[in-house]
């Protein structure tokens, strides 16, 4: 169950850059189940307890991680509704939902240079919208559709990872990735609106390419504002300059 003091985070993607970087620097400020599919995020984990050997019973920061691991490919049928059963399961309750898994193809001689773009298509949207979709659906459905109390209390809310692809046009042969970001943007706003029924916020961040372009610090530290602020219905520009709140476009009142 949450241990009370700190709240519950269900993160997908969390092998990726990004997810890892939100484990290893946030597993003692949240409860984390961590979705991954093959790399394993590189924070401890419920698989692992530290001993410092000079001082054998004194206490190891790395044991106050509630990092709780499942491996998960959330595109298969059931495995989304698995996740959120054991999420529940192990912590009675999900505070924030980060969606930041994705499928990124990419077709450098464009979307008619053979049949791998029309291939691609059902992965990348059953991966970056689909997902989504179905995770935040089921969570609403098992937990969230009958506490708007408790879910203002804890503030609840979903962060959906997006890019900047999905609000502009780049050259390089992703365009597929584009139009699923895009969509995700755009559901992003139809679940802040629906969602506010029951006191769940929903916002979506469209950082620029990183860590290259944006440190990935700026990434963290916009999901950290939206999950600790009061804005719903949103879509936040994520860029390289730091110390600056994001810009948001079509933010609801929560």
């Amino acid at each position: 169950m949450s241990s009370g003091e700190r709240r519950v985070c269900l993160l997908t993607g969390a092998g990726g850059q990004l997810g890892d970087e939100f484990c290893r620097r946030l597993y003692t400020e949240y409860d984390i189940v961590a979705v991954h599919r093959e790399r394993v995020p590189s924070a401890p984990s419920q698989h692992e307890w530290f001993i410092d050997p000079f001082q054998p019973d004194g206490a190891v920061p790395e044991n106050d991680s509630r990092v709780h691991l499942i491996r998960a490919d959330l595109t298969e049928p059931g495995e989304v509704e698995r996740v959120v059963d054991l999420a529940l399961a192990r912590f009675g309750q999900v505070d924030l939902l980060v969606n930041n898994a994705v499928h990124i193809p990419t077709h450098l001689y464009g979307l008619v240079d053979g049949d791998a773009a029309l291939d691609d298509f059902d992965r990348t949207f059953r991966t970056n919208v689909g997902v989504p979709l179905r995770l935040s659906t089921r969570l609403a459905q098992r937990s969230w559709l009958h506490d708007r109390a408790g879910n203002q209390t804890w503030n609840r809310n979903i962060v959906n990872v997006s890019c900047v692809y999905g609000t502009e046009v780049f050259p390089g042969g992703q365009a597929l990735h584009a139009a699923s970001k895009a969509a995700l943007n755009h559901l992003t706003r139809h679940m802040a609106a629906e969602f506010t029924e029951f006191g769940i916020r929903v916002n979506a961040i469209t950082p620029n390419s990183f860590p290259g372009v944006v440190p990935i610090e700026n990434v963290l530290r916009a999901i950290f504002e939206l999950d600790n602020g009061d804005m719903t219905g949103g879509v936040f520009d994520v860029d390289f300059e730091s110390g600056e709140p994001p810009a948001g476009r079509h933010a609801l009142p929560a």
